[in-house]
């Protein structure tokens, strides 16, 4: 079992010019951004983060780097968890593509029927990304540890073990800096704690059948009740 915190970069000009980034290099966190990251990384102090993870573009190294100092770790980039390959849709004004009124449609309303021109396919994304939250999970049991990504990496994470058909994915709303949370498990399924948060993270207490399980493993055995 591990814990998994899902954290968007912090605000950067692309997102403020509503302009598609993808995979542009060069796009760094801006003043905004870097107060986000300090903030978030204040309240993540005090948790016992085990490792933390990036996509690789400038936005989310920058991010996990404010998170990383505190605790002495370094960042690890993955690529599975980098940005959606856009295609022709790279640099693009949000409000232009909007014009394409079936493309932007279907990306909205049926994001599993559609690939972004010349480059991926959201089902494409989803199975990379959530590859690599598994991987994470095996390598990290019992830990707590902290991946930086992206909004619709993120969403479609969360769209998976929340059970959720890729078409409903867009409903979720990841904000720049937030938290998302996983706590994954071998025996039972996965529980999704907090999605798109900016209080106070804390670790969820051990439910009771985790404890049955630890005292089974450890030959423990509850005490016999009181007889009358």
């Amino acid at each position: 079992m591990a814990y998994i915190l899902l954290i968007r970069h912090g605000q950067n000009d692309w997102v403020n010019k509503r302009r598609l980034a993808g995979w542009t290099p060069g796009v760094h966190l801006n003043e905004e951004g870097r107060s986000q990251a300090e903030q978030l990384s204040e309240r993540l102090s005090s948790l016992p983060l085990k490792a933390i993870y990036s996509s690789p573009l400038e936005r989310c190294i920058e991010t996990a780097a404010f998170l990383a100092h505190p605790h002495g770790l370094e960042v690890v980039e993955l690529d599975d968890i980098g940005e959606v390959h856009y295609g022709d849709w790279q640099g693009k004004k949000i409000k232009k593509l909007a014009k394409k009124k079936r493309k932007w449609y279907a990306v909205q309303h049926f994001p599993s029927r559609f690939r972004f021109p010349g480059g991926e396919s959201l089902t494409e994304v989803q199975k990379r990304a959530v590859t690599a939250i598994e991987r994470l999970n095996l390598l990290h049991e019992k830990e707590l540890v902290a991946v930086v990504s992206h909004a619709d990496v993120i969403k479609l994470i969360l769209a998976h073990y929340l059970g959720m058909h890729i078409d409903l994915f867009q409903r979720i709303v990841v904000s720049p800096a937030s938290v998302s949370s996983l706590m994954l498990s071998e025996s039972g399924p996965v529980r999704v704690l907090r999605i798109n948060d900016d209080g106070p993270i804390r670790l969820p207490s051990k439910d009771k059948e985790e404890q049955d399980s630890e005292k089974k493993k450890n030959g423990n055995q509850d005490e016999p009740a009181n007889q009358d």
